[in-house]
């Protein structure tokens, strides 16, 4: 975390010279300056900044060495070449580039020959007066252009099925060459596993085909890093057809051949094992790592399979590889042994440090590689053996150097070399010995802010010499460094994992054995959670599909952003067509295609962490229906139906449907049998007698039903007798005397065979009852007459076919027409309960008097009318009936809400499913007295602030005799605690009730209820408040014309309206003061009229005798428009322009078709081909060009006599732009190819084009016209 750095307080202040270039050691490698201020004179070692690289040279230009470095002093520089010294000052070839902190050379020769003496490994030594430090060797190599010779035309014939390799001989060279095979309109050649590309540039063929006869097989050979491409003589290939048939061949290995080859690598290298094999049919090719796993995560493969690719190499992978080729015909295997070695590396690299005088210094140097590399050390450039005997001075068989008891002549720079025969590899270490008092660099009460799970770096740096020890202590634990997650680092930092809410607090750095210290804040933030990840989505194409990605941040992270991957790949929002579209949390991705299935990553990204979560989106479709329908195991009435699932399209099939279609009823179409599970292939299937079935299957998934598959074979059953009879036999009579005998027909598929019919048996249950009577029909129902009213009847209904009849069916009762009945019930009473509710009783009726199934009884009870008198106010209601249901059984009826204190009748009547039987004796009886409904209406009056009178109106429905009133009322108040006042009113002609001493700021609630003898009744409830004295208008606005004034304010709420009145007087003409009629508040509105346009006034707005509102106004100015002439007027001066502009046209016209004697053509125009310059040109498509003699010749062709007879403009000088020569060219390179090849500049493609007479000067002359050059090297 970046922070800033001041100067501590006591030992921490001022830095001796001594000091300094100390300090600047410990700081050189931090990425952000210290705030400490090192003066400009201050004294560093060098430190090599930019290393020498090694170069391929193919031309003088490429031809250059450069190592630069810092220090202070700045550092001198030297080379070395092959270890020799080597001076490039004084070579007179070579011209020296060297300034403060860089030295480079390059060559003064003009050819690359010379160049060749200059080949060999360089390395640069930057020294000053504190050491000298080496940069990586160099490696400086020469090598010519790749060029092609002079080739003849190959020509190539094979028989069809032969193998057959066309090669492509790329010119020697250092580079390595990119190969495309191409035709000769640049497009690729055809690539399948059939015809690949070997690594070595040839073109192999497993088999041929009579389509792969050409004479245009081009070897393209590109070189990246000299933008060059070289092409091939073009080959011809004939395949013939031999008049034998072509056998098919087992796989052979074309490359490499043989069963074995071996392979060599370099750690990080990219190694590529080829497998290309021939064979009709075309091989498949599988890997396999014979001595392990093959890993899919290391390796990659390419070219159809035929190569297996290895990037960054490592040891790990070395091993033996097998390559496998099978076809029908056979098989072949070739195996690889791939051996891994590696050029030195570090393992761990020895740190620059501060020491004392008396100090043992180790420098740890390790390294790894294969074959293992030596150590070798040296300090400033000389071998350790050289440059100091002192036996202080060891090596260890590990590679560390120990310098025991150091001193101040051991400040160096010291050199850990690490070699075997694929290179050498450097480092620079620097040794500073120096006496330093320990100070603390970083700043105190840094705050670190971190979130949860993070790894926390407190920083703590310290410099001094010796090295001080540092100490971290934290108020929340005793001993830090007992937590597993803490550890405490070199540089004197503190390091915890996975941080908590638990470790945030202060942390103390003090330097032992001293008083300084720093203190630390730490930080946590809750880390960001995402609550509702992608999910995994199956789409159809064509729809659009919604992830949603909501996350928890904590709020000091602010505004996250969503960044939203597909296949890791970043998504952008489409403005175009809308592909994308990012709405909040949301991802819509709209007409979903194939190209969309993938894995959708939601990444919530703050300044400080990151939580990201994944959903797949799999394209998905209703099924392919059911293939292979086989009817297999005949059985008794059975078969087993199987079938072949289709494609389920990533939607797994959740059931089948399987249907049947008669084939003698195929009217009725497709049936659906049987519904299974989407897991069965499957389904043995009962089948009915006497029918032709074919079958059918349907899939379903959660997208939608397949079509249906085609249908099976037809399956024939025997017939059979009847398996089941009708169900639902019944009597449906409703006619007095007839018998109706009805039941569910059976469906067609149950009929078992030919000649299907009813057979239908009745007879009256008396006893045992006399015989049956038999009927046949072939559809219900069937209806016998004269059999009595409501008798008993056995009826049985059973089915019957030629084969034989259904099962013996159980009798079933059914009763012939019902009647209405004929007496009505008995011993009828009435028992009043209360003023709403009575009690009915009856005595059972007779049943053999109902003549029919007894439903109940219905109890008639009429209103007729109030028991009594309200004050003159009689109720006005007609007669009303109601009638209660009872069942059956009942013999008691309790009846609610009737109308207390009136009269009623009432009667009862036995009622069936035919009608209503007689009533009862009419039965009189009077409903007690009860408490009145609510009065009819209530209104507030407030006479004063602190008065309210009530009005009301008496109950439309008293219920008895209304005796009186009760009036409660509460002050409203937040507590709801007000005491409650009731005020009771015995006088009936009372309709209005006046309350004073009310609190003129308050609210009341009243409620008023009628009362009789029973009690008190519904209440009628109001809230108001009192209306205060009127006030005359505050906030008052105005609007001034010229005029007239318009006033506008607000009525006050609860407030009496008031007249005021407007006082008015013009300052101008020294009239007195004028007044308007009264004007009430509640008008919130009026207007001032009749006043003098341009004067002052003087306005007074009073109350009684005074005055609450004025300001003075200006009316506005009257202003005066002149009448302008009607000649003058636009209209006029336009439509007479018109006619005069018209009447030139027509005269012009009429000149010239005169003159040219109405020859001109327009069809010939219409029908010409239309201009060059107006045609759309192919927009951004690469190296198609017009050809400008065919623009010219096609502007000669259209017939334009009228304009061009005897015009220059259609010379053909004026059309030949710039003299130059027209070319057609036309070029289709493929973008792989077209990428190094220069192109046409796209302006002129968007809008005119090159040589048009609109942009004459669109190419130079320079150019002649033509595009942009396309350079091959041949």
């Amino acid at each position: 975390m970046p922070h800033t750095q001041r100067q501590q307080a006591g030992s921490r202040g001022r830095c001796s010279s001594h000091l300094l270039p100390l300090l600047l050691l410990a700081l050189v490698a931090q990425p952000s300056p210290a705030a400490i201020h090192i003066p400009s004179n201050f004294k560093r070692p060098p430190v090599i900044t930019t290393q020498p690289e090694s170069v391929t040279v193919f031309s003088v230009e490429d031809f250059g060495m450069n190592c630069e470095a810092t220090g202070n002093p700045s550092p001198t520089f030297r080379w070395t070449k092959d270890g020799h010294h080597f001076d490039p000052s004084s070579d007179p070839e070579l011209k020296v580039s060297e300034s403060t902190g860089s030295f480079a050379f390059f060559t003064l020769s003009n050819t690359a020959d010379t160049l060749k003496p200059y080949q060999g490994k360089y390395v640069c030594y930057a020294s000053n007066e504190l050491g000298t430090a080496v940069s990586n060797q160099a490696v400086l190599t020469t090598d010519v252009l790749p060029t092609l010779q002079k080739e003849k035309k190959v020509i190539v014939k094979s028989d069809k099925g032969s193998s057959l390799v066309l090669k492509c001989n790329p010119p020697q060279s250092s580079l390595e060459p990119i190969i495309h095979w191409m035709d000769w309109r640049l497009h690729h050649i055809h690539l399948s596993p059939r015809v690949v590309v070997g690594k070595d540039g040839n073109l192999y063929f497993a088999h041929l085909t009579t389509n792969d006869s050409r004479d245009d097989y081009i070897c393209n050979v590109q070189y990246l890093s000299t933008r060059t491409i070289l092409a091939k003589e073009p080959i011809t290939l004939t395949v013939t057809s031999a008049n034998a048939v072509v056998r098919n061949k087992r796989p052979q290995m074309m490359k490499p051949t043989g069963s074995h080859s071996t392979y060599h690598a370099l750690r990080g290298q990219t190694v590529e094992l080829e497998c290309i094999v021939q064979g009709l049919p075309t091989p498949d090719v599988m890997w396999l790592r014979k001595d392990g796993v093959l890993s899919e995560s290391r390796t990659t493969r390419d070219m159809f399979d035929r190569r297996l690719r290895f990037s960054n190499i490592s040891e790990s992978d070395a091993g033996e590889y097998q390559c496998s080729a099978n076809n029908t015909q056979g098989k072949v295997t070739h195996t690889y042994t791939v051996i891994v070695e590696a050029a030195p590396y570090w393992t761990k690299e020895p740190v620059s440090q501060l020491y004392a005088p008396g100090e043992t210094v180790r420098l740890d140097c390790q390294a790894d590689g294969i074959p293992f590399p030596t150590i070798n050390w040296t300090v400033d450039g000389l071998p350790i053996s050289a440059s100091d005997e002192d036996s202080r001075h060891t090596l260890t068989p590990g590679g560390s150097l120990i310098l025991n008891d150091v001193t101040f002549n051991d400040t160096a720079i010291y050199q850990c070399q690490a070699s075997n025969k694929h290179g050498t590899i450097i480092t620079n270490t620097n040794v500073y010995v120096i006496e330093l008092p320990p100070q603390i660099l970083t700043e105190d009460r840094n705050t670190y802010t971190f979130t949860e799970g993070q790894k926390a770096l407190l920083e703590c740096e310290t410099f001094g010499s010796p090295r001080p020890k540092v100490l971290w202590e934290s108020g929340s634990s005793s001993n830090l460094l007992a937590d597993p997650r803490v550890n405490q680092l070199t540089n004197g930092g503190l390091e915890i994992s996975n941080i908590t809410q638990d470790d945030e607090g202060f942390y103390t750095c003090s330097v032992q054995n001293t008083n300084l210290s720093v203190i630390a804040e730490l930080e946590v933030l809750n880390r960001t959670v995402i609550l509702s990840p992608p999910q995994a989505l199956k789409i159809q194409a064509g729809k659009e599909a919604i992830f949603t990605c909501l996350a928890l941040v904590d709020p000091k992270l602010g505004f996250p952003f969503i960044q939203w991957r597909m296949n890791n790949q970043k998504l952008f929002e489409s403005h175009i067509d809308e592909k994308y579209t990012f709405d909040g949390p949301d991802l819509i991705i709209s007409n979903v295609e194939p190209s969309d299935e993938g894995v959708y990553t939601c990444q919530v990204i703050t300044k400080m962490d990151m939580a990201e979560a994944s959903g797949t989106l799999t394209l998905c479709d209703r099924p392919d229906p059911p293939v292979m329908l086989k009817i297999t195991d005949p059985r008794h009435r059975a078969i087993t139906l199987n079938w072949t699932p289709g494609d389920d399209h990533n939607s797994p099939v959740t059931e089948y449907v399987i249907q049947f279609e008669d084939q003698e009823m195929k009217e009725k179409g497709w049936v659906e049998l049987r519904t299974v599970g989407g897991n069965q292939e499957r389904e043995d299937l009962s089948l009915w007698p006497y029918m032709s079935f074919r079958f059918r299957v349907i899939a379903i998934n959660d997208v939608g039903k397949s079509d249906p598959s085609k249908p099976s074979d037809i399956f024939t059953t025997p017939p059979e007798a009847p398996d089941n009879n009708p169900e639902d036999v019944r009597s449906v009579s409703t006619d007095p005397g007839f018998l109706n005998i009805t039941w569910e027909e059976m469906d067609q598929h149950t009929f078992n065979g030919p000649d299907f019919k009813y057979k239908v048996k009745w007879r009256r249950v008396v006893g045992n009852g006399p015989e049956w009577h038999t009927n046949f029909t072939t559809a219900p129902p069937l209806v016998f007459s004269n059999v009595g009213n409501f008798s008993a009847f056995e009826i049985k209904v059973q089915a019957m076919n030629e084969r034989g009849v259904g099962p013996e069916p159980d009798p079933v009762i059914g009763y012939s027409g019902e009647d209405v009945p004929l007496e009505a019930p008995m011993d009828v009473g009435v028992r009043v309960i209360n003023s709403t509710t009575i009690k009915v009783v009856w005595a059972p009726i007779d049943r053999d008097t109902v003549r029919g199934h007894l439903l109940g009884y219905k109890i008639h009870l009429t209103w007729t009318g109030s028991r009594g008198h309200h004050r003159g106010r009689r109720a006005k209601e007609s007669v009303s009936t109601i009638v209660v249901e009872t069942e059956a059984n009942e013999e008691k009826k309790v009846i609610h809400d009737l109308r207390p204190y009136s009269h009623y009748d009432l009667a009862v009547a036995v009622f069936n499913s035919k009608g209503e039987g007689p009533g009862s004796e009419m039965l009189s009886f009077q409903t007690h007295e009860g408490v009145p409904s609510a009065p009819t209406s209530l209104v507030l009056d407030s006479p004063s602030e602190t008065e309210m009178t009530l009005h009301w109106t008496p109950p439309d429905e008293p219920n008895g005799i209304l005796i009186g009133y009760v009036l409660r009322y509460q002050q409203l108040v937040k507590t709801d605690d007000s005491p409650m006042q009731v005020v009771a009113i015995n006088d009936l002609s009372v309709t209005h009730l006046n309350l004073t001493n009310l609190d003129r700021h308050s609210r009341y609630r009243f409620s008023l209820r009628g009362r009789t003898e029973t009690g008190e009744g519904a209440p009628i409830m109001k809230e108001g408040a009192t209306i205060l004295d009127g006030a005359p208008p505050s906030n008052i606005s105005m609007t001034v014309g010229e005029s007239f004034v318009n006033f506008s304010w607000v009525a006050k709420k609860r407030h009496r309206n008031i007249n005021f009145q407007i006082h008015y007087l013009n300052k101008n003409d020294g009239s007195e003061w004028k007044k308007v009629d009264r004007v009430d508040t509640s008008q919130s509105f009026y207007q001032l009229q009749g006043l003098t346009p341009g004067s002052h006034y003087r306005l007074r707005f009073t109350y009684g005798n005074t005055t609450f509102w004025n300001t003075d106004i200006e009316t506005e100015e009257t202003v005066v428009q002149m009448q302008q002439s009607f000649a003058t007027q636009g209209w006029f001066i336009g439509v007479v322009s018109a006619i005069v502009l018209l009447l030139l046209i027509l005269l012009i016209l009429c000149f010239v078709k005169r003159s040219k004697g109405g020859k001109y053509s327009v069809k010939d125009k219409e029908d010409g081909p239309m201009d060059s310059e107006a045609r759309p040109m192919k927009d951004e498509t690469f190296g198609e060009y017009r050809s400008l003699e065919s623009d010219l010749e096609e502007k000669h062709t259209a017939s334009l006599p009228s304009l061009c007879e005897e015009s220059k403009l259609c010379s053909q000088d004026n059309l030949d732009f710039n003299g130059g020569s027209a070319i057609t060219t036309e070029i289709n390179i493929d973008e792989s190819l077209a990428s190094q090849i220069s192109r046409p500049s796209e302006g002129g493609l968007d809008t005119l084009p090159d040589k048009s007479p609109l942009n004459p000067n669109a190419v130079s002359p320079a150019a002649n016209g033509t595009p942009n050059s396309v350079t091959f090297l041949d």
